[in-house]
């Protein structure tokens, strides 16, 4: 296919020198012809364009697929280890609120803050339920 497109190239740039030759005459054959090529070489530079930028959205389709199939056979395996278990589920101790959601608070800090707000609010610590303790920067 390539040899056909280079003796047209070559049949092309004959038929300019041709018409160079003769003083910029150029019949309406060869301009028909000229032109044409024109086109063709156009066309078939965008038909390549094409086609390149159709596999290349193609394999980065597939591969977010497969990203976002591995994320979730990750999700699907190991839900116990990332997230506790229902409160349902959870035994809790005779007494307690349930779990306190820690951000950027050592443990000691958390029961220091918790104990703290008890005897402020003047309420025994098992009455209280506490959500979330986060420390503000």
């Amino acid at each position: 296919m390539f040899e056909k497109i280079t003796l047209a190239a070559e049949a092309a740039t004959e038929a300019a020198t041709e018409a160079s030759s003769k003083g910029d005459e150029l019949s309406i054959g060869d301009a028909a012809i000229t032109a044409i090529f024109g086109y063709a070489v156009v066309f078939f530079g965008l038909v390549i364009l094409m086609a390149v930028l159709y596999c290349t959205g193609a394999y980065f389709k597939s591969k977010d697929e497969k990203a976002k199939k591995a994320a979730e056979a990750a999700k699907k395996s190991e839900p116990a280890a990332v997230e506790p278990a229902p409160a349902a589920e959870q035994k809790l101790a005779p007494g307690s609120a349930g779990h306190v959601k820690l951000f950027d608070v050592p443990d000691k800090e958390a029961a220091m803050i918790m104990a703290i707000v008890a005897d402020k609010m003047q309420t025994p610590l098992n009455e209280l339920h506490f959500i979330s303790i986060k420390e503000v920067k």
